[in-house]
């Protein structure tokens, strides 16, 4: 009961509507047609409000009626969703999912599991975030995610459990108008340092020392995409996802860049990561997306050494 209200009594205003007449309500729902009519009479003096014109063969709904039909569909409605979560909840389903990713990841997989998802889970509520590098993890640690799709950079932490998701693999761009573009020859370290290089970086240490780094030019961006837009603009060079500037080399928008001797180019994709923390274990729809998304990527080896892993820091804490 909802104050003088019951969710009884909206069901049978619904059911009136739905059918047009008290008695084909009172067969709708089970119930004597007395029932019914006792139904709708309570909840029209204690609310002060006519619902239906009866003055007819066929009651039918007055302005009032109407409104409140709608409102009253919304109730059940909600208090539908409220029973299937407290049920899924009674099974272990977690009563909401926080997903948190940094900006490298690619997009395209997780919508699609996250579609299969809402199909699987259809009450759950569903949280999806996207900071700056660093930003998933982060979340992940303040409770504010449960699951991170992420960069674990130098090693995955003791407190972590991380499976590894997939390679993104970062290649050197720039675009056609930019002097670096016209050399027609593979660039040097010494041609790259007269040169701004766009990094991206983790905006809770903006001062941190710049790793990666090739020169001492170097403009900082939290937001991939602000990055990138600069990067087409032709004010700089920078590292960028293979799968994000595909077009725009299919374009002839942005071109590649060949590094002589760069040392980035032998420790290959950047792992991505699905973690989440080791006194958090997932729940059911958490598990689920997880099994899903690795389902749609090739499996990658497993995390390299810690030494091997230190080497490839020294060129991706700014990327």
């Amino acid at each position: 009961m909802l104050g003088s209200l019951t969710l009884d009594q909206l069901r049978v205003l619904v059911a009136i509507a739905e059918t047009g007449s008290f008695s084909a309500a009172s067969r709708k729902l089970r119930r004597a047609q007395s029932a019914i009519s006792q139904a709708i009479a309570t909840l029209e003096d204690a609310q002060g409000v006519t619902l239906f014109d009866r003055s007819n063969y066929r009651p039918h709904l007055t302005d009032a009626g109407r409104a409140l039909l709608n409102q009253a569909r919304i109730i059940l409605s909600s208090t539908a969703r409220f029973e299937a979560m407290a049920a899924a909840t009674r099974n272990g389903l977690e009563p909401e999912l926080a997903v948190a990713i940094d900006p490298l990841v690619p997009t395209a997989p997780f919508i699609d599991s996250l579609h299969a998802l809402r199909d699987a889970f259809p009450h759950l509520p569903v949280s999806f975030s996207t900071e700056g590098l660093g930003g998933a993890e982060r979340r992940l640690r303040r409770g504010d995610a449960a699951l991170a799709f992420c960069v674990l950079l130098p090693d995955v932490p003791e407190d972590i459990v991380a499976l590894p998701l997939l390679g993104v693999r970062l290649v050197p761009v720039v675009a056609p108008i930019h002097p670096l573009a016209r050399l027609g020859r593979p660039v040097t370290r010494a041609d790259l340092d007269e040169h701004v290089q766009l990094v991206l970086s983790d905006p809770s240490t903006p001062d941190s020392p710049g790793y990666g780094v090739i020169g001492s030019k170097v403009w900082r961006f939290v937001e991939l995409g602000r990055r990138l837009d600069f990067l087409v603009a032709g004010l700089g060079w920078c590292r960028m996802p293979e799968h994000l500037v595909m077009p725009f080399l299919a374009e002839e928008r942005l071109v590649p860049l060949q590094i002589e001797d760069d040392p980035a180019s032998v420790h290959g994709p950047l792992t991505i990561y699905a973690a989440h923390l080791r006194d958090r274990p997932l729940g059911r729809a958490g598990a689920w997306l997880l099994d899903n998304l690795q389902a749609r990527f090739i499996p990658i080896p497993a995390h390299p050494g810690a030494e091997a892993v230190r080497e490839m820091s020294a060129d991706r804490r700014h990327i």
